[in-house]
């Protein structure tokens, strides 16, 4: 394959269109959960993936399984863990089993947060979308997100 080929240029161009979908969402979500919660993304993130914890068995996520979650390094999930606890959105305390082990969970007024913002985040999603299915280049990838919403 060379810099060239047709089909290394249509996936490079594929792959530019994702991004850029990618960036817009995330800006428009970005605005609106900033103006309306206080919230950024990531921190709306970390949140939605702590709320999805529980007492089981593999119930706690540990650090590097939520930096994953919320496409982080471990370094700055924990920057942004620290910041949350310091708002009262979190709690850390020590694994019961293993006392190496630091839990984070989501605080009682993280929870009212969350939900509270829950609605921002699907409606400004949609707002995005529907902005980006005008776009022909990008509604392709519109109609695939989609589709994979209706599969679910």
């Amino acid at each position: 394959m060379t810099a060239t080929d047709p089909a290394l240029t249509a996936l490079s161009q594929g792959w530019c269109a994702l991004s850029l979908l990618h960036g817009k969402i995330e800006a428009h979500i970005e605005r609106a959960l900033q103006s309306r919660h206080g919230l950024s993304v990531r921190e709306y993130s970390l949140l939605d993936v702590l709320s999805r914890q529980h007492d089981g068995e593999g119930g706690h996520l540990q650090m590097k399984q939520v930096a994953d979650a919320v496409v982080l390094s471990q370094s700055a999930t924990t920057r942004l863990v620290t910041r949350l606890e310091e708002r009262g959105l979190l709690a850390r305390y020590l694994c019961p089993t293993d006392r190496r082990g630091i839990y984070t969970n989501v605080s009682e007024e993280g929870f009212k947060l969350l939900e509270e913002a829950r609605p921002t985040n699907t409606e400004a999603l949609r707002e995005a979308l529907d902005a980006a299915a005008e776009n022909p280049e990008l509604a392709p990838l519109v109609k695939a997100v989609e589709g994979l919403h209706a599969a679910a």
